[in-house]
Protein backbone atom coordinates (compact mmCIF):
# COMPACT_ATOMS: atom_id res chain seq x y z
CA UNK A 1 0.00 0.00 0.00
CA UNK A 2 1.41 3.39 -1.01
CA UNK A 3 -0.32 6.00 1.16
CA UNK A 4 1.44 8.97 2.77
CA UNK A 5 0.17 11.66 5.12
CA UNK A 6 2.21 14.82 5.61
CA UNK A 7 1.58 18.02 7.55
CA UNK A 8 3.62 21.09 6.77
CA UNK A 9 3.75 24.57 5.27
CA UNK A 10 3.72 25.68 1.65
CA UNK A 11 7.10 26.98 0.51
CA UNK A 12 5.63 29.13 -2.29
CA UNK A 13 2.26 30.07 -3.76
CA UNK A 14 0.56 27.24 -5.71
CA UNK A 15 1.01 27.20 -9.49
CA UNK A 16 -1.86 25.98 -11.65
CA UNK A 17 -1.93 25.09 -15.31
CA UNK A 18 -4.46 23.54 -17.68
CA UNK A 19 -3.24 20.69 -19.85
CA UNK A 20 -4.20 20.16 -23.51
CA UNK A 21 -6.52 17.39 -22.29
CA UNK A 22 -8.53 19.99 -20.34
CA UNK A 23 -7.44 18.74 -16.91
CA UNK A 24 -6.21 21.25 -14.34
CA UNK A 25 -3.20 20.53 -12.15
CA UNK A 26 -2.08 22.60 -9.19
CA UNK A 27 1.51 22.16 -7.97
CA UNK A 28 2.99 23.28 -4.67
CA UNK A 29 5.74 22.22 -2.29
CA UNK A 30 5.20 21.37 1.37
CA UNK A 31 8.04 21.66 3.90
CA UNK A 32 7.70 19.12 6.72
CA UNK A 33 9.84 19.89 9.77
CA UNK A 34 11.76 17.14 11.47
CA UNK A 35 11.87 16.94 15.24
CA UNK A 36 15.62 17.54 15.46
CA UNK A 37 17.25 20.95 15.07
CA UNK A 38 20.11 21.56 12.66
CA UNK A 39 23.36 22.17 14.54
CA UNK A 40 24.58 24.81 12.08
CA UNK A 41 21.55 27.07 11.83
CA UNK A 42 19.52 26.32 14.97
CA UNK A 43 16.55 25.75 12.64
CA UNK A 44 14.54 22.53 12.34
CA UNK A 45 15.62 20.27 9.51
CA UNK A 46 12.90 19.82 6.90
CA UNK A 47 11.92 17.47 4.11
CA UNK A 48 10.32 18.94 1.00
CA UNK A 49 7.51 17.20 -0.88
CA UNK A 50 6.22 18.27 -4.29
CA UNK A 51 2.43 17.94 -4.38
CA UNK A 52 0.13 17.68 -7.40
CA UNK A 53 -3.61 18.25 -6.95
CA UNK A 54 -5.78 17.62 -9.98
CA UNK A 55 -9.01 19.08 -11.38
CA UNK A 56 -11.51 20.44 -8.79
CA UNK A 57 -9.17 19.69 -5.85
CA UNK A 58 -6.43 21.65 -7.61
CA UNK A 59 -8.74 24.58 -8.32
CA UNK A 60 -9.71 24.78 -4.62
CA UNK A 61 -6.04 24.62 -3.60
CA UNK A 62 -5.19 27.46 -5.99
CA UNK A 63 -8.01 29.57 -4.59
CA UNK A 64 -7.34 29.15 -0.86
CA UNK A 65 -3.67 28.26 -0.39
CA UNK A 66 -0.69 30.61 -0.29
CA UNK A 67 2.93 30.52 0.80
CA UNK A 68 3.27 29.74 4.50
CA UNK A 69 -0.19 28.16 4.93
CA UNK A 70 -0.28 24.88 6.88
CA UNK A 71 -1.83 21.87 5.13
CA UNK A 72 -2.30 18.15 5.61
CA UNK A 73 -1.92 16.14 2.41
CA UNK A 74 -2.63 12.45 1.87
CA UNK A 75 -1.90 10.49 -1.26
CA UNK A 76 0.48 8.19 -3.08
CA UNK A 77 4.17 9.14 -3.02
CA UNK A 78 6.83 8.50 -5.62
CA UNK A 79 10.56 9.12 -5.49
CA UNK A 80 12.56 10.34 -8.47
CA UNK A 81 16.34 10.48 -8.69
CA UNK A 82 18.12 13.12 -10.77
CA UNK A 83 21.52 14.79 -11.16
CA UNK A 84 21.94 18.29 -9.74
CA UNK A 85 22.30 21.02 -12.37
CA UNK A 86 25.47 22.28 -10.71
CA UNK A 87 27.08 18.84 -11.04
CA UNK A 88 27.29 18.29 -7.28
CA UNK A 89 25.83 14.79 -7.48
CA UNK A 90 22.65 12.79 -7.27
CA UNK A 91 19.51 14.19 -5.69
CA UNK A 92 16.07 12.77 -4.92
CA UNK A 93 12.64 14.33 -5.22
CA UNK A 94 9.55 13.13 -3.34
CA UNK A 95 6.30 13.73 -5.17
CA UNK A 96 2.80 13.26 -3.75
CA UNK A 97 -0.33 12.80 -5.88
CA UNK A 98 -2.90 14.39 -3.56
CA UNK A 99 -6.00 12.35 -2.77
CA UNK A 100 -6.99 14.79 -0.02
CA UNK A 101 -5.78 18.25 1.02
CA UNK A 102 -6.95 19.70 4.32
CA UNK A 103 -6.34 23.37 5.07
CA UNK A 104 -5.06 23.73 8.64
CA UNK A 105 -4.27 27.47 8.86
CA UNK A 106 -6.97 29.86 9.91
CA UNK A 107 -7.33 33.23 8.21
CA UNK A 108 -5.54 34.95 11.09
CA UNK A 109 -2.55 32.58 10.77
CA UNK A 110 -1.46 33.94 7.39
CA UNK A 111 -0.94 37.52 6.33
CA UNK A 112 -0.78 36.31 2.73
CA UNK A 113 -4.42 35.21 2.56
CA UNK A 114 -5.83 36.00 -0.90
CA UNK A 115 -8.07 39.05 -0.55
CA UNK A 116 -10.67 37.75 -3.00
CA UNK A 117 -11.20 34.45 -1.18
CA UNK A 118 -14.85 33.75 -0.43
CA UNK A 119 -15.94 31.19 2.13
CA UNK A 120 -13.38 28.44 2.77
CA UNK A 121 -14.08 24.86 1.77
CA UNK A 122 -15.71 22.43 4.21
CA UNK A 123 -12.31 20.94 5.04
CA UNK A 124 -10.96 24.38 5.91
CA UNK A 125 -13.99 25.27 8.00
CA UNK A 126 -13.75 21.97 9.87
CA UNK A 127 -10.05 22.51 10.57
CA UNK A 128 -10.70 26.05 11.79
CA UNK A 129 -13.48 24.91 14.12
CA UNK A 130 -11.20 22.23 15.60
CA UNK A 131 -8.61 24.88 16.46
CA UNK A 132 -11.14 26.47 18.85
CA UNK A 133 -11.50 23.32 20.95
CA UNK A 134 -10.14 23.70 24.49
CA UNK A 135 -8.27 20.36 24.47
Amino acid sequence: MNHLTIIGNLTFDPETRTLDSGHTVCNFTVAVNRRKVSQNTNQPDADFFKVSAWDKRGEVCQKYLAKGRKVAVTGAVSARAYEAKDGSGARASLEVMADDVEFLSSKSDSAQEPSDAAEPSAATAEAESQEDLPF
